[in-house]
């Protein structure tokens, strides 16, 4: 190609449409990717989360739903001083921001408070280690009942007068008595046999014998 046709192709109108379209093509995918990519996060719409700690669940709902945010319940916990199906937890905490179209993730306090098993500590647990575990557990303990045996050791868990096996479920909201030994034994001196030497069937039960005297033999 001479140089005089190469002239003549970048002087033709066709080539510099043709350009001008494809420059036009970049730059409106380049431009529809970030609108897509706005849209997809939406960019510049976070909004904080307000505190619902006490605000019922049906409420929280629906304040949110005007955002297109959910409120889901994960959980559920028990505090008798306030109404059931309010919030006691809430995950993002208040203050953070979130886009619509998230969750926020929240624990509602139950009707009724939940049922925890004894654990294995009757016959099996010293004093220390069993209060321990109860109060980690949620229990409310009252003075402990001594009885006669091994020094602070657990021999039972009463609650109402009842005596509570492991593995029960019962509420935390009653308190329980743990049944303690005192260190101290009872001996019954009616169930001990004495036997007296030497008055059986009426004979010594000691054995009689002759010394033998070497040097006479």
């Amino acid at each position: 190609m001479t140089t005089k046709e190469l002239t003549k192709k970048l002087k033709s109108r066709f080539l510099w449409l043709n350009l001008l379209a494809m420059v036009i093509v970049v730059i409106g995918l380049c431009w529809g990717v970030h609108w897509g990519l706005n849209v997809y996060t939406h960019h510049d719409e976070a909004i904080p989360v307000p505190n619902f700690y006490r605000m019922d669940i049906k409420k929280a709902r629906r304040l949110m739903a005007q955002h297109d945010i959910k409120v889901q319940v994960t959980d559920s916990g028990h505090n008798r001083l306030l109404p059931a199906e309010v919030i006691l937890i809430q995950t993002p905490e208040e203050g953070t921001f979130i886009k619509s179209g998230r969750t926020i993730y929240v624990t509602i306090n139950s009707l009724t408070s939940p049922t925890v098993s004894i654990p294995d500590i009757i016959d099996n647990s010293s004093r220390r280690e069993a209060e321990a575990l109860l109060k980690n557990m949620g229990f409310n303990l009252l003075a402990p009942r001594m009885v006669e045996g091994e020094k602070d050791w657990v021999y039972g868990v009463i609650r109402d007068g009842k005596n509570l096996t492991a593995g029960e479920k019962v509420t935390t909201e009653v308190p329980i008595c743990l049944v303690i030994g005192s260190g101290s034994f009872y001996e019954d001196d009616t169930d001990t046999e004495v036997v007296e030497i030497g008055e059986g069937d009426g004979e010594s039960e000691v054995d009689e014998f002759e010394p033998v005297n070497e040097e006479g033999q």
